[in-house]
């Protein structure tokens, strides 16, 4: 059962700006990744369901959260289907997180009270999403569409919150035109939890980035 309600996850969403995204099937490096982040200041995680046995790698990832990262709020990413959403809510999942609008998705996590954020391309998709009860749409692939699909979205529907993945990297021009263009969080993967850094186990510069990005959105935003 998810521990933080979908009004919490969207609050620290708001409020931190930024979601750090990950996946390895290797559970003590998971526990580095996650202790780095947290330590940064992030406190949301979208583990991403990718590989065999990922749910076992989350299972085992949240309960650390739980016992040593008290305020991370753990969500799943990459769910196409709601068989697997359901799997990973039965695990504690606090948000699901989609490519894609799935309807079937939507229903089985409102019966939980979960937070769902599905990928949409077009306004269509996002005034459907926010029909099904979708507090934050994910906008994906974020960098195929850009700040200026945000910013022409917000025009017309100064209501929709919006987060881009994909397309978005912790320099500041980068952050400075998606914020600009009035997102209420981004989604960071392999430009944050970099294929270097895990090689070298190098956690405290994964640390550094996290606090420097959560810097920088705060400045954008003030």
């Amino acid at each position: 059962m998810a521990r933080f309600s979908r009004v919490d996850v969207y609050l620290k969403m708001k409020e931190t700006g930024l979601v750090p995204l990950f996946y390895h099937p290797d559970v003590e490096l998971g526990k580095e990744v996650l202790k780095a982040c947290y330590q940064g200041g992030a406190r949301l995680l979208e583990f991403t369901n990718r590989g065999d046995f990922a749910h076992k790698v989350f299972d085992e990832l949240h309960t650390y959260a739980i016992q040593e990262l008290p305020e991370l709020i753990m969500g799943v990413g990459s769910v196409t289907d709601a068989a697997t959403a359901s799997l990973y809510m039965q695990l504690g999942a606090n948000f699901i997180v989609t490519p894609l609008l799935r309807e079937d998705i939507a229903l089985v996590c409102n019966r939980k009270k979960v937070m769902f954020s599905p990928g949409c391309g077009t306004l269509a998709e996002i005034a459907r999403a926010e029909e099904l009860g979708v507090e934050v749409v994910k906008l994906f692939p974020g960098g195929t569409y850009g700040p200026g699909f945000v910013k022409a979205i917000k025009g017309p529907c100064p209501w929709t919150n919006i987060m881009p993945t994909g397309g978005v990297s912790p320099d500041e021009d980068n952050l400075r035109g998606w914020f600009d263009a009035g997102v209420t969080c981004v989604g960071m993967g392999s430009k944050m939890i970099t294929k270097q850094f895990l090689a070298d186990r190098d956690f405290q510069s994964l640390e550094n980035l996290v606090k420097q990005t959560l810097s920088t959105i705060q400045k954008i935003r003030s």
